[in-house]
């Protein structure tokens, strides 16, 4: 009878943790490295605000859009509408001329920081970030030296609306958003 006493006495055994120490030690500062390389690679957007449109000011403000489209870059102003079209193919992109447009979008508008990027469906992601990039700012030639100039930091992402088109008297076709101002002219 005392022998089986003794076996139903049994002593706590210790747990082994020093693999899982191992790889503690191994995976923290790993975490920790790759976190830092992750945060270099966000782009930060500033959205528009709710009641942007719904402001009234005396004096009209620039609310500059760039309309990216599969066959052009449309520069507009709310506004106003269409400041400059420039053509665009899938392999060849006008830069320079779209820099020139931008540069002197600034030259005019000094203060001006924002602005807001409207991209078709179509767009790929390549062409919305060299277009961010190329947007953000611009080296310029100033004299002898290259300058680069901040030119719309603050940039707002959105979908752009459809073209289609229509007939307006006369029978020509034009687009929806070219459609307005022609029968308005007629």
């Amino acid at each position: 009878m005392k022998k089986r006493g003794l076996q139903g006495i049994q002593q706590a055994e210790e747990l082994n943790i020093t693999a899982f120490l191992n790889l503690m030690v191994i995976l923290v500062p790993f975490l920790l490295i790759t976190a830092v390389f992750s945060r270099l690679t966000v782009l930060e957007l500033n959205l528009p605000a709710l009641d942007a449109k719904g402001e009234a000011s005396a004096k009209v403000k620039l609310q500059l859009e760039l309309v990216i489209r599969e066959h052009s870059f449309d520069i507009q102003d709310a506004n106003i509408g269409l400041i400059k079209s420039i053509e665009r193919t899938q392999k060849d992109s006008q830069w320079k001329q779209f820099t020139d447009a931008m540069v002197a979008i600034k030259t005019r508008f000094p203060d001006e920081s924002s602005i807001s990027l409207l991209l078709e469906p179509d767009v790929d992601y390549k062409t919305m970030i060299k277009v961010m990039d190329k947007v953000r700012s611009a080296q310029v030639v100033s004299g002898f030296e290259v300058e680069t100039v901040v030119l719309f930091p603050d940039i707002s992402i959105g979908d752009a609306q459809a073209i289609t088109t229509e007939t307006v008297a006369g029978g020509t076709e034009v687009a929806s958003g070219q459609a307005n101002e022609q029968s308005a002219k007629e």
